[in-house]
C-alpha cells in the first residue's frame, strides 16, 4: 500500500501549480463580499467596521475550506485597518496545512510566517484571545521552512491547547484547537479496526464542548463530522450533520458536508440534496472567481458524491448526469493543474454505467487517450465488463490485457481522495479477472478473485465517497445466488448492508437469498424495506448487479 505521506509527496508539485493558478486568479479580480456567507461574526479588535465584516467573511471562508478566498478576505481587512492583529493572523491561519493539503509551498510558507510576526507585532504588550491566538499561530511557522513540518505542527497544537484550556468559553477557539489535532493526523483518526488514535478522544471531548457553549456552530458542526465518519458509528454526527445542513448556504463545501454522514447512514436521498446545493452554491461562487485553484477538487467531490449517493438510490439518470457534469464542468480547466489528483474523478462515468449495466454506452465511449492513464485504465475495466456481460468473451479477454498495460502507464503518484489510484485499479483488475472465470465456468476460480477483490475493497483507506463506487460484494452476492450458493449470499448481503445500510442492490439480493430458503417471514420484511428503498429509483431491480445475466 502506497503511504499517505509518499502520497502527498507524489501530489506536492501538482499542488503547487494550483496554488500558483490561485495566485494568477488573485491578482487578476479583486475579492468581494460574497453571498450566503454573513453567518457569523468574532468581533476582533478594529476601528473599521468594514474590515469586521471582511475579517468574518474570511474565517467562514477558511472554515469552509476555501482557505484561498479566505486569505483574500483577510488580506482586505488588513488593508482596511493595518493596524488590525487579527486580520494578519487570519492571512497566516488560513494559508497553514490542512487535512486535505497538508503541504505547504514556499510562497504560501514565507506569507504564512510574515504575516503571523506581524501579529505578533500588532499584539505586543496585549493581554487577553487575540495576543494568546497570535503567540501561538507563531509557533506554526518558520523562515526558512523546513523540509518536515510536523514538529511545527505539534507545536501550534501544544499551544492551542493552552489558550483552549485558558479561554474555555470561547467557541472559535476550541475550534481551531481541534482542527489543529486533526490536522496532525490527517485522515486518520480512527484505525481500519475501529480503534480511536490516540489524539482522538481530546478531539472529540473538544468538539463537543464547542458544540455545548454554540450548537451551531460552523466549524463545530463541520469537524464533529470529519471526526466521527470513520469511526464504528458515524450516526453520532447526525444530529451535527443535520444543523450544518442550510447553516451557511454561501458556503458550498459545508452544504456538502452533510452527505458525508448521509452516505453513511443510507440517507441517499437526503445526501443527493445535500450535494445539489452545494453544486449550486459552488456554481455562483466560480461565476465570480473562476474555475482555477484547489477549490476545484472540492467542486468535484460535490459531483462525485452526488453520483455515488444516486447509485445505491437506483437513480441511474442522477447518478450519470452528474458523472458526465464533473467531467465537463470541473475537469477541463483543473485537470491541467492537478492532473494526478483529478484524473481518477474523469473515470466516473464508467463507474456509473457498469453500476446500471450500460453495455452499449460503455462500448461507444472514446479513448480518453494517454494524458488520463487513470481513466484510461478504467475505460478498459468497463469494456472488459460490459463485453463478458454481452458474451463476447474474445474481446473481453483483450480489454483485461489492456487493462494490466493501462495500470503499468499509471504514475505511482496518482490518486483518488486518500487512496493511490494503483490501489484502486488493484480491484478493477480483480473484479475483471473474476468476472471472466465465472463465463468461462471455473466457478471456484472466479469466486476466490472476487473475493479477494472484496479483501482489497475492503482495505482501502477510509474516504467518502469510498473510492471503489461499487460494492464489490453486489457482484460476489449474485453471482453466488446464480450458483445456487443461498447461505454463502446471505452472509454476503448482510455484511455490505452493514457497511451500506439501506441500499436497494443488497436488500434485494438478501431478500432473493431468503425466499429461495423458504425463509417467508424475513422474506417479507426484507421486501418491505427494499420498497421503502427503491421508491425513488428509474430502474426495475433484478439483482444486486447486472453482471449477472
Amino acid at each position: 500500500m502506497l503511504c499517505r505521506s509518499r502520497l502527498v509527496g507524489a501530489l506536492a508539485l501538482a499542488l503547487a501549480a494550483c496554488h500558483a493558478a490561485e495566485r494568477r486568479a488573485a491578482s487578476a479580480s479583486g475579492p468581494e463580499l460574497l453571498p450566503g456567507l454573513d453567518v457569523y461574526t468574532r468581533p476582533v479588535r478594529t476601528g473599521s467596521a468594514e474590515a469586521q465584516l471582511w475579517f468574518d467573511q474570511g474565517l467562514v471562508l477558511a472554515w469552509a475550506f476555501n482557505h484561498a478566498e479566505a486569505r483574500r478576505s483577510f488580506a482586505r481587512a488588513a488593508e482596511l485597518d493595518p493596524a488590525c492583529a487579527m486580520a494578519f493572523w487570519g492571512m497566516a491561519w488560513a494559508a497553514g496545512p490542512n487535512i486535505n493539503d497538508p503541504a505547504m509551498d514556499e510562497e504560501r510558507s514565507r506569507a504564512a510566517y510574515e504575516a503571523s510576526r506581524r501579529a505578533l507585532e500588532l499584539t505586543q504588550g496585549q493581554s487577553g484571545v487575540e495576543r494568546d491566538l497570535a503567540v501561538a499561530l507563531s509557533k506554526r511557522y518558520s523562515w526558512p521552512a523546513p523540509d518536515d513540518r510536523r514538529e511545527l505542527d505539534r507545536e501550534f497544537a501544544g499551544e492551542m491547547r493552552r489558550v483552549w484550556q485558558a479561554h474555555a468559553r470561547d467557541a472559535d477557539v476550541g475550534a481551531i484547537f481541534a482542527e489543529a489535532l486533526m490536522d496532525l493526523r490527517p485522515w486518520d483518526l480512527w484505525s481500519q479496526s475501529g480503534e480511536p488514535r490516540p489524539t482522538t478522544p481530546e478531539v472529540l471531548a473538544t468538539l463537543e464542548a464547542v458544540l455545548a457553549i454554540d450548537p451551531e456552530h460552523p466549524q463545530g458542526l463541520h469537524a464533529t463530522i470529519h471526526a466521527l465518519e470513520a469511526s464504528p458509528n458515524p450516526e453520532r454526527a447526525l444530529a451535527a450533520a443535520d444543523r450544518l445542513r442550510e447553516r451557511v448556504p454561501g458556503a458550498g463545501h459545508l452544504l456538502h458536508m452533510p452527505s458525508h454522514i448521509d452516505v453513511l447512514v443510507g440517507r441517499y436521498a437526503d445526501a443527493i440534496a445535500a450535494n445539489r446545493r452545494a453544486i449550486a452554491a459552488d456554481l455562483a461562487y466560480v461565476e465570480r472567481a473562476g474555475r482555477t485553484g484547489f477549490y476545484n477538487l472540492y467542486r468535484a467531490h460535490n459531483y462525485h458524491m452526488l453520483a455515488y449517493a444516486a447509485m445505491f438510490d437506483g437513480q441511474s439518470r442522477a447518478a450519470l448526469e452528474a458523472a458526465r457534469e464533473l467531467v465537463t464542468e470541473v475537469a477541463p480547466a483543473a485537470l491541467a493543474e492537478m492532473p494526478l489528483a483529478l484524473d481518477a474523478y474523469v473515470s466516473t462515468p464508467y463507474h456509473v454505467q457498469v453500476r446500471f449495466g450500460l453495455w452499449d454506452e460503455i462500448l461507444r465511449e472514446p479513448d480518453p487517450g494517454p494524458g488520463l492513464p487513470v481513466t484510461r485504465a478504467t475505460r478498459h475495466y468497463a469494456r472488459g465488463v460490459a463485453l463478458s456481460a454481452l458474451g463476447l468473451l474474445r474481446d473481453a479477454r483483450a480489454e483485461r490485457a489492456a487493462l494490466e498495460h493501462a495500470c503499468s502507464a499509471v504514475p505511482a503518484g496518482a490518486s483518488l481522495g486518500n487512496n493511490s489510484a494503483l490501489e484502486v485499479l488493484a480491484i478493477a483488475r480483480a473484479m475483471l479477472e473474476g468476472e471472466l472465470e465465472y463465463r468461462d465456468g471455473r466457478f471456484d476460480r472466479a469466486f476466490e478473485r472476487l473475493r479477494e477483490a472484496v479483501r482489497l475493497d475492503d482495505a482501502l483507506r477510509y474516504d467518502e465517497p469510498w473510492s471503489w463506487m461499487q460494492p464489490v460484494r453486489h457482484a460476489l452476492g449474485a453471482l453466488l445466488l446464480d450458483q445456487g450458493r443461498l447461505e454463502e449470499a446471505e452472509q454476503v448481503y448482510r455484511e455490505d448492508l452493514r457497511r451500506h445500510p439501506a441500499n436497494g442492490w443488497s436488500l434485494h439480493g438478501l431478500a432473493e437469498s431468503l425466499e429461495r430458503q423458504d425463509r417467508a417471514a424475513e422474506t417479507a420484511a426484507v421486501r418491505a424495506e427494499l420498497s421503502e428503498a427503491w421508491e425513488r429509483a428509474d430502474i426495475e431491480l433484478h439483482a444486486s448487479c447486472f453482471c449477472r445475466r
